[in-house]
């Protein structure tokens, strides 16, 4: 059962926050901020990324400082975690959507056991937490809460029995799909097979609702994630997204969806990646695949195929001739506007998806460290520190806190049984 007593303090003293008049020293004011609402961050993919570049001494790397010096940056560290006051973090445990179920659940498992190590060598800085006391505990003794987010439906190798075994390790949500459409969900990324979500998908959010799991949107198209928002008891999130009214990316949520995610009760947590946050990076991106593709596209053609180096001079000269748009943190400030104009304040959070997109990072928003800067921006838009405190932590407290009303509620209530996606895939 939920111990709601020192949720319910925090979020009082988010709702108590004050707006004032002439406040122009914006550190102040966010430093007052996040000492009483801790700063949670949707989606990091930094041990992803250590499993990934550092193989086996992913266990032993020092991580406390200086990986921004590394041969390849990473955005993460636990000193630049401490100057963005981060109070808490959802670790993504991302598995790639193209490998075979069974290899997608052992590295998940590698994953979930990465983060504990994290956690248990580093204590005076990070505690595990898998409810909003216990992050507001953490946050409280000085600490990072640490939260783990399951990020893919393929992950669970369609297997339900597999969900509960990441919820008993502490899996505080499932991400429906990643890059790709699964047997049971469509995938924003991927071609529509489904219509939506399955039977065996809406089996998947019941039971996560039975669980306490948040369910997470990001990556799903607008079927699934409308299927989603009808069938799930409890608010859900969209851990890493952005809004589809400021960039026309398909990974976005469209103006209808953030509706409904307001009458969820939910929260979608703004995305820094280039292409989501930005209408000509993103347009710039495809035209630059598009010419890398028409310079040398294997296996059968392209003007400069079987010669690389040709290809990428001219690439370059393209390049050169075509300059990236600048992306910057402004334009991450209005995506977060634009979801607090349509959604309300209470249903924006932060999703960076720090070390998950390759260092292709606004200006301003290069590393963990800079979260403050964003703050400080919507603040000169006029944010109230009572609004900056939702965004900053309480809204996504305020989900765990329903997620795991909704599950005690659900407490004595048989699992879902539901076994065979395939079997009942196709459009409804």
């Amino acid at each position: 059962m939920l111990k709601t007593g020192s949720l319910i303090s925090a979020l009082a003293l988010v709702a108590g926050l004050g707006t004032p008049a002439q406040a122009q020293d914006y550190a102040a004011r966010v430093q007052r901020i996040l000492k009483a609402t801790p700063l949670i961050d949707g989606h990091n993919d930094w041990p992803e990324v250590l499993h990934e570049r550092e193989g086996e001494k992913r266990w032993t790397k020092d991580l406390r400082q200086g990986l921004d010096k590394d041969p390849v940056p990473y955005n993460t560290d636990i000193a630049r975690l401490r100057r963005g006051m981060v109070g808490g973090q959802f670790w993504s445990v991302y598995v790639s959507a193209n490998l075979p179920g069974k290899e997608q659940v052992e590295q998940t498992l590698d994953q979930i056991d990465l983060v504990k190590n994290i956690v248990a060598r580093y204590p005076n800085d990070f505690a595990l937490a898998r409810t909003a006391d216990d992050v507001v505990r953490a946050h409280r003794a000085g600490k990072i809460a640490s939260m783990i987010g399951v990020e893919g439906g393929g992950q669970i190798d369609k297997d339900l029995s597999v969900l509960r075994a990441y919820a008993a390790l502490g899996a505080g949500y499932l991400t429906l799909t990643h890059s790709k459409t699964i047997e049971w969900a469509d995938s924003a990324t991927d071609n529509p097979k489904h219509g939506g979500l399955t039977p065996f998908g809406e089996a998947v959010v019941r039971e996560l609702n039975r669980l306490g799991m948040l369910v997470d949107l990001a990556h799903v198209n607008e079927d699934t994630m409308r299927d989603a928002l009808r069938v799930s008891k409890a608010p859900v999130i969209f851990s890493h997204s952005s809004a589809r009214g400021v960039t026309e990316h398909p990974r976005n949520v469209s103006d209808e969806v953030l509706k409904l995610v307001a009458a969820n009760g939910g929260v979608v947590m703004v995305n820094y990646a280039l292409f989501y946050v930005n209408d000509a990076y993103r347009i710039w991106s495809a035209d630059l695949q598009a010419e890398r593709t028409r310079l040398n596209a294997p296996p059968f053609g392209g003007l400069l195929i079987g010669q690389p180096e040709k290809a990428a001079a001219a690439l370059a000269e393209w390049q050169k001739a075509h300059p990236a748009p600048r992306v910057t943190l402004s334009d991450v400030a209005d995506h977060i506007d634009h979801v607090a104009k349509v959604a309300g304040y209470d249903h924006v959070g932060i999703g960076s998806d720090f070390d998950g997109t390759g260092n292709d990072l606004p200006e301003g928003l290069e590393d963990v460290s800079t979260y403050p800067a964003l703050l400080a921006e919507l603040m000169r838009r006029g944010w109230s520190d009572a609004n900056i405190a939702k965004l900053a932590g309480g809204n996504v407290l305020r989900v765990m806190a329903a997620a795991e009303k909704v599950a005690a509620s659900l407490a004595g209530t048989a699992p879902e049984t539901v076994s065979q996606p395939v079997a009942d895939a196709g459009v409804k």
